[in-house]
């Protein structure tokens, strides 16, 4: 199975949101089927095939998540950072302040789904690979 060592090689290669499809390639390559980033302090859970589970703990300072979200303020800044304009804490920073709690990466259906604070779905997109 692989490793929170893999997997950080992997992140290393990512300068921004521009570098996103190139990164689940290389979990695909790792054999990761999905993850879950938690925005209020980055750590992150990676599966596998037959219930494989590992977190990376590395963390950043805890972000205060916004009550409500704002779908359309969020689209805005997920654009610019797939666009590569902003580096992955801007993004998680500006996450937080449009109220995205979570996202979850599901490989095997190639799909990003943001979360609110309630576990709401506020936006699903394709990942393009």
């Amino acid at each position: 199975m692989f490793t929170i060592a893999q997997i950080k090689e992997a992140h290393n290669k990512v300068k921004s949101g521009a570098d996103f499809p190139k990164y689940i390639q290389d979990l695909i390559n790792l054999r990761v089927i999905g993850y879950d980033t938690f925005v209020t302090d980055g750590h992150v859970e990676y599966f596998g095939s037959d219930n494989y589970r590992t977190t990376a703990t590395e963390t950043y300072d805890t972000l205060a998540i916004a009550n409500s979200a704002n779908k359309e303020r969020f689209i805005e800044f997920l654009v610019m950072h797939q666009e590569g304009q902003t580096d992955y804490l801007t993004f998680c920073k500006q996450a937080a302040q449009c109220g995205i709690a979570q996202w979850t990466v599901n490989i095997i259906e190639k799909t990003c789904t943001y979360f609110d604070c309630h576990q709401n779905s506020i936006l699903i997109e394709k990942i393009p690979l």
